[in-house]
């Protein structure tokens, strides 16, 4: 980052450097002009050289705030610039020191559950006295082929064949036994999630850390003792699942390294089985519950999620039955309970995620104007107050103020982004008030702090819009003031 910022400021002062040979040849035309009013007009040139010597001191001045502005303008785009190559260079580095987020997207697929049976079915085939009596003179069965076919040997449980002759005619018998799952709709289902919104440091992606419970019970629709199966299908998108654990009647059941979880028992008729499902892992952008695989009946149905960012629903798939928000907002509290419904819909849970890289972009780029906003601002102020505003105090607050927004550049390699942008804001903020004093304190914060809305999630235009109002309440001319005094 450091060769990056003096390749950067190279790059800067020899842009400076080009804008030499210009501003040389103006300052030497107005010599010249100068030179040629002396000349032709001595009179006037004296009282135009005696009102330049009383005003040259304070456009020196002034022109120092214009100076602090630029320099600072010139550091903030050092800083941009090696903020944003080390986010492109982090994420295209084959190591890093710090793990990334392993899941993405979360797809929790409902489970399964189903009777286990076995069903039995039965050929008959009767071959004509012709065909018999080929078999019969070639002394070999293998000219039936053709008309037996081949069984599914997948899903063959027991195969019985035999020949039985009636007179002149052979019947062929093929009995075949197969194993059959007979659909059951849970009774129940009842799921907590938490999803935790976390921001890493060093500007990586955003994720969240999940919490799953989820509670179903179902019951063996049969009069007659039966064995069912339950099938808990594993989240894709993911990763790496944390603290699994699947307790069926209170019995735990470990996960079995080739397929998805699964229970399988005899279950009296009438009976009840309850299922308890938790695990950990972490996701981004989205979480999904696939409701049903297809058109079926919920009996009871419950769905709960506590999130700390607010969350979008995809189109086309069901909306919560009930929202709401902590006191202060931060946390949102999602619900979606259904009693005897027939669906094939979804839940799909989306949010909006920008990018670090062009989130930090659009900051920096508004910094730039924000520092002549704030000397602005600040001269605003002194003038609406009749304050005495030094032009020097006001090119070291400027400089103050651009130092603060260069060290949350810094510190977004050593914090979250939304930490590292305030931190460095008001420290910057602070560092400008040292030099005007605690009366300056309200623009100098309005000026700082108005970059930072572009860390709202599409909220930045409804925040300048209101510091819009608010500038135009703190600042009022000082005629209005003295008109109406309940304005002070």
């Amino acid at each position: 980052m450091v060769q990056t910022a003096l390749d950067i400021l190279q790059q800067a002062l020899h842009a400076l450097s080009g804008l030499a040979r210009p501003a040389g040849v103006l300052l030497l035309i107005l010599l010249v002009a100068g030179l040629l009013l002396g000349v032709l007009d001595p009179a006037r040139s004296r009282v135009r050289r005696r009102w330049l010597g009383r005003r040259i001191s304070d456009v020196g001045r002034w022109a120092l705030v214009l100076a602090a502005v630029g320099a600072g303008t010139v550091l903030l785009r050092i800083s941009r610039h090696a903020v944003d190559a080390r986010l492109g260079a982090q994420q295209s580095a084959r190591y890093a020191t710090a793990a990334d987020p392993d899941g993405g997207q979360t797809v929790q697929p409902a489970p399964r559950v189903s009777v286990l049976d076995t069903r039995t079915y039965t050929r008959t085939l009767t071959l004509p006295p012709d065909l018999y009596a080929r078999v019969r003179a070639q002394g070999g069965w293998e000219a039936l082929l053709p008309y037996l076919g081949q069984p599914d040997g997948g899903s063959l449980q027991t195969l019985r064949e035999d020949f039985t002759r009636r007179g002149d005619r052979v019947e062929y018998t093929r009995a075949v036994t197969q194993p059959t799952e007979e659909p059951v709709n849970l009774d129940s289902s009842g799921i907590v999630t938490a999803l935790t919104f976390v921001e890493p440091a060093g500007g990586r992606g955003q994720y969240y850390n999940a919490a799953f419970t989820a509670d179903y019970t179902f019951t063996n629709p049969r009069r007659t003792p039966a064995t069912l199966r339950f099938v808990f299908p594993l989240p894709s998108g993911s990763g790496t699942l944390n603290a699994f654990r699947m307790t069926v009647n209170g019995e735990v059941r470990r996960a079995a390294p080739d397929r998805d979880p699964t229970w399988e028992g005899t279950v009296p008729a009438g009976g009840v089985v309850k299922v308890n499902v938790t695990y950990r892992n972490q996701g981004a952008r989205s979480w999904r519950y696939d409701l049903a695989q297809r058109r079926e009946a919920i009996r009871a149905f419950s769905l709960r999620v506590t999130t700390n960012r607010t969350a979008k629903f995809q189109r086309y798939t069901l909306f919560p039955t009930r929202q709401g928000r902590s006191a202060l907002g931060a946390v949102t509290h999602l619900e979606w309970s259904y009693q005897d419904i027939i669906t094939a819909q979804d839940i799909a849970l989306v949010f909006a995620q920008g990018s670090v890289r062009e989130t930090l972009t659009k900051i920096a780029v508004f910094q730039l104007p924000a520092l002549l906003l704030a000397a602005l601002l600040c001269s605003a102020w002194a003038w609406s107050r009749r304050m005495a505003l030094p032009p020097l105090a006001l090119a070291a607050a400027v400089a103050g103020l651009a130092l603060g927004f260069t060290l949350a550049g810094v510190l977004t390699a050593y914090l979250p982004v939304v930490v590292a942008q305030i931190v460095g804001t008001l420290a910057g903020v602070a560092l400008a008030t040292s030099r005007l004093g605690r009366a300056y304190v309200g623009p100098l914060a309005l000026a700082g702090l108005t970059p930072l809305v572009f860390l709202s999630d599409g909220h930045a235009g409804l925040l300048l819009t209101l510091l819009g109002a608010l500038l135009l309440l703190l600042f009022r001319p000082p005629v209005l003031a003295r008109q109406w005094p309940a304005l002070r």
